[in-house]
């Protein structure tokens, strides 16, 4: 079974490759770390029977230039990139273990939250330039957290807030009622959410629902004093619209690990003191990293032994 890794986090990753080459010895990975369009999948993929892949983009087109392709295995979480219903429709199987790094981005998210009440990034960056700024903030003990999206992630997210003590508030579009009532989670509508919440933190998928979830006419009904997290996908919040909101004290900060598109070109919004940005790394712990590379090779020797059968 030829198998070929376009991701480039995965094949920077000798443990993976080493791993990787143990069940399948002539995999080919990304060797010169080159970020692949379409053109350079279709070359790079041609004769493989199965690939892992990250964030790029698997289109219907793509698939039709690759008769060979049997098992599309995803390395991370998310399957917003690939087309579904144009694998299933061309036999093409889709290895996939959702929340196979979801501590690891549920930290970040924690981590944004300290830093944003604590002013952590912002004093920081001043004292490298010799300002003593003595303002330490709030505590986020106690606040109100509004968390949309109660998928793995969010569920973790929650797991992690206990010890602070927080009044969590939450909304999804599917039925979490019986994990809220465990956790003592108050479901709310969006607009409660985000007129009541001191941090909100987007954990939804990226789809046509939650593009643009967050514009000016949500960032004019958050409070002033609030924060808005997204490590979850770019695109779910406008960013031009955040801009505005953030040039104009509608909210107070926003924390980004994500962008739409990546790697982001808005330099004037990057730049912004109460913008902390991230390069997409919220899956990407050690720990996490080697994690969603052994689900992924897992479903290679899945798909290999039902061969074999």
């Amino acid at each position: 079974m030829k198998v070929k890794v376009s991701t480039i986090a995965f094949s920077k990753n000798q443990s993976l490759v080493n791993l990787l080459q143990q069940y399948f010895p002539d995999a080919e990975v990304n060797a010169n770390g080159v970020r692949m369009n379409d053109n350079d999948l279709i070359h790079f993929f041609c004769d493989a029977d199965a690939v892992i892949v990250g964030l790029e983009k698997i289109t219907p087109e793509l698939l039709d230039r690759l008769p060979k392709l049997k098992l599309i295995a995803k390395y991370g979480v998310g399957l917003d990139n690939v087309d579904i219903k144009a694998c299933s429709d061309r036999g093409i199987r889709i290895g996939w273990t959702g929340g196979v790094n979801k501590r690891s981005v549920a930290e970040m998210a924690l981590g944004f939250m300290l830093a944003l009440c604590r002013n952590l990034y912002s004093t920081s960056n001043q004292m490298k330039q010799m300002v003593w700024n003595k303002s330490g903030g709030f505590q986020l003990s106690g606040k109100t957290v509004g968390i949309i999206g109660l998928g793995n992630i969010g569920k973790e997210l929650v797991a992690l807030l206990k010890p602070f003590g927080c009044s969590i508030i939450v909304n999804d579009i599917a039925d979490i009622s019986l994990f809220a009532a465990e956790n003592e989670l108050k479901i709310v509508s969006k607009n409660e959410l985000i007129s009541s919440a001191d941090l909100i933190s987007i954990h939804t998928p990226a789809n046509k629902d939650t593009l643009n979830l967050f514009t000016l006419n949500e960032f004019k009904i958050m409070k002033p004093t609030s924060f808005i997290i997204n490590t979850a996908r770019g695109g779910i919040i406008n960013e031009a619209d955040l801009k505005i909101a953030l040039k104009n004290k509608l909210i107070a900060g926003a924390a980004l690990d994500v962008y739409e598109p990546e790697p982001p070109c808005d330099r004037e919004l990057l730049e912004m003191e109460n913008v902390i940005c991230t390069p997409h790394t919220g899956g990407n712990a050690i720990e996490a990293v080697y994690a969603m590379g052994e689900s992924a090779i897992n479903h290679l020797l899945h798909f290999k032994n039902e061969i074999i059968k």
